[in-house]
């Protein structure tokens, strides 16, 4: 049943704090069997990558077909229709203009001291996109995953898709295409992502890898980690909306299934300050379900995971917005831009009632991959600077030394590195 709490009732606080830890991960040992895996792939390389997916995704690959060929790709575009072609080809278009206005500037100068100080950016060279297959099957994370690394400057782009019993959704690999991946590889799970940090005799190691997936992709990014970058360990979908009655409620039942439909932890909240709202978007999510292809999973998620916060001013939404720190919020309400200025911790604001989250999943322009399950308090959806260094730039001459050498020496004194104080005095 959904959750129902209000702020005007005395245990409030605790009820919340509960809800918050609501979605703790099922216990299983994850780890053991990723670190299992992993340590097949940097023994055995391709011929261990091979054996695994024969075994999850019940495919037999030989390290000569590892690779989807061209010829794949070029088949792929053809069996799609022209209005998927032209849908990919447009938000491909939007999020590659947005994501180029991210470019940051390097910068030199010289401080009063005459010391050359700065900064310059610099691509990875390789990065890794892992993108699922199978039953969650989404073109457009190859889009979000894939421009914001080629508008950044990376040199390789190498995408690993899961194809259970061979098959994979064609407009993944017209999207791929569409996006400008090099090299394409259908292998998924914990051993892709080992093949993508460790490499194999067919597998270049990659630099860094992002893109979401199950628990043992997850677990895989987690202890890969070190060895290359992650973008972050993504979890379940999850949909707040700040709602006042002036809203259809149709609308914001539909908005709350779309994230409900991903998953059956995924989780949608409902904030509003009216009793009798609440009740008429409760009915009207009780007959959007019934049209769904995916009611099973949205109905699961909903009722174990879903909730409606009664607030007795759409005032007090903003602390609990920032304590919940969603991956997607909806501001559906008169001024959207005065309230979205107290919101400190969101993956993506969505401002108005004409902006559903779906928009942005799809055709707005800035990527979809956003931090879930609070991470939004101290991280941000992906962007071109994932993909992105920045080396700092240092340059004295004798003059300059001069001026801030004494002080240098000292320190390194206090620390107790004699060479790195004589370093310092020697030109001094």
């Amino acid at each position: 049943m959904v959750h129902r709490l209000n702020t005007a009732d005395a245990s409030f606080a605790k009820q919340f704090d509960a809800f918050l830890h609501l979605r703790a991960e099922e216990e299983q040992d994850v780890a053991r069997v990723v670190k299992d895996i992993i340590s097949q792939v940097k023994r055995d390389d391709d011929k261990a990558v091979i054996a695994l997916t024969h075994k999850f995704d019940r495919v037999k690959l030989a390290p000569n077909t590892l690779r989807v060929s061209p010829q794949e790709i070029a088949k792929a575009r053809k069996a799609c229709g022209k209005d998927i072609l032209g849908a990919l080809e447009q938000a491909a278009k939007r999020i590659r203009l947005y994501h180029q206005k991210q470019l940051p500037k390097n910068l030199q100068y010289k401080d009063k001291q005459g010391v050359t100080l700065g900064w310059r950016w610099n691509a990875i060279d390789a990065a890794g996109l892992y993108v699922p297959g199978g039953t969650a099957s989404y073109p457009s994370s190859v889009l979000m995953n894939a421009i914001p690394a080629q508008v950044a400057g990376v040199k390789r782009l190498v995408m690993v898709v899961p194809m259970p019993d061979g098959v994979v959704n064609p407009a993944v690999l017209a999207a791929a295409d569409i996006a400008g991946v090099h090299e394409i590889y259908r292998i998924g799970g914990a051993q892709a992502v080992a093949a993508l940090a460790y490499g194999t005799e067919s597998i270049r190691p990659v630099d860094k890898i992002v893109g979401p997936g199950n628990a043992y992709v997850a677990e895989a990014k987690r202890q890969v980690f070190g060895k290359v970058g992650i973008d972050m360990i993504a979890g379940p979908s999850e949909i707040l909306i700040v709602a006042d009655n002036k809203n259809k409620p149709e609308w914001i039942a539909a908005d709350l299934l779309s994230q409900a439909e991903h998953d059956k932890v995924a989780q949608s909240i409902l904030i509003t300050d009216d009793k009798n709202f609440a009740a008429r978007v409760e009915k009207a999510i009780a007959a959007t379900l019934a049209t769904l292809s995916r009611a099973e999973i949205a109905r699961a998620s909903w009722q174990d995971y879903g909730a409606i916060i009664m607030v007795r001013d759409l005032k007090e939404a903003a602390e609990l917005v920032n304590t919940i720190a969603p991956e997607h919020l909806e501001l559906a309400v008169d001024k959207p831009d005065v309230l979205a200025a107290r919101i400190r911790h969101a993956g993506a604001i969505f401002l108005g009632r004409h902006t559903p989250e779906a928009i942005g999943d799809y055709i707005a322009g800035p990527s979809h991959v956003l931090p879930t399950s609070r991470t939004a308090r101290f991280s941000s959806g992906l962007s071109v600077y994932d993909f992105l260094k920045r080396t700092s730039l240092i340059g004295c001459n004798a003059s300059s030394v001069k001026a801030i050498g004494k002080d240098a020496a000292i320190l390194a004194d206090a620390e107790g590195l004699s060479a790195h104080a004589l370093s310092l005095r020697l030109r001094l």
